[in-house]
């Protein structure tokens, strides 16, 4: 493990000892656009899904887009929540079995194995290291950890994802509100263009009471 120029992250473990024993942790995240999610759980004892498995640390963040802020400030992003959630659980990353990283802008291969080379500096060399596109851990937390069926994602940006009975998966948007695939931010577009074609109307530079009278109406 080492520690990058945010190493203070892990401080807590400096007044922390491992705990010997027990089955130790879980860690997933769950990265956005606009917000990041890492929760802790204790790590089954099967192989079997429990439906509601005791959620140890939690916490939340801002951005952890690689597209949209930087692989830095992404990865900053990422170990913040799951230092965190990790402090928040009383666990040390001994304690730590696998992780679980499903965050957006993981497009393609490269961006995968850039992630997982990152995290293998991060944590012990025994955890077991997953890292996906959030739209796949959509569908998984909805089929049961079983990854055959279709997702859509409509939040900041817009993701379809989908994975035959046989393995076979394919994809459609996901290139980033930026570039055209809005999710909620189509609804702010639309409302900031009305609004800039209203305000002149108060100001008396030109009409704006069709537009006006719509957007009143909402």
């Amino acid at each position: 493990m080492k520690r990058y120029r945010n190493g203070e992250i892990w401080d807590f473990e400096l007044e922390m000892p491992p705990r010997p024993g027990g089955p130790g942790v879980v860690l997933g995240l769950d990265g956005g656009t606009t917000s990041t999610l890492c929760v802790c759980i204790e790590t089954p004892i099967s192989d079997q899904l429990f439906d509601s498995p005791m959620v140890l640390g939690r916490a939340v963040a801002g951005c952890s887009n690689h597209n949209s802020i930087g692989e830095t400030a992404a990865r900053e992003t990422m170990e913040q929540v799951m230092a965190e959630a990790l402090l928040k659980s009383g666990f040390h990353r001994s304690a730590v079995q696998a992780v679980c990283l499903a965050v957006s802008g993981v497009d393609h291969e490269i961006d995968r194995l850039r992630i997982l080379q990152w995290l293998r500096n991060v944590f012990p060399g025994n955890v077991k290291l997953f890292v996906h596109n959030d739209a796949v851990a959509a569908l998984a937390s909805g089929t049961a950890g079983k990854l055959h069926g279709c997702v859509l994602i409509a939040g900041t940006g817009t993701v379809a994802y989908g994975f035959t009975e046989d393995g076979r998966e394919a994809r459609a948007a996901g290139a980033g509100p930026v570039l055209g695939d809005w999710g909620s931010l189509c609804s702010y577009n639309a409302t900031i263009s009305g609004a800039s074609r209203i305000l002149p109307k108060f100001s008396g530079t030109c009409g704006g009471e069709v537009v006006m009278g719509l957007l009143l109406k909402l």
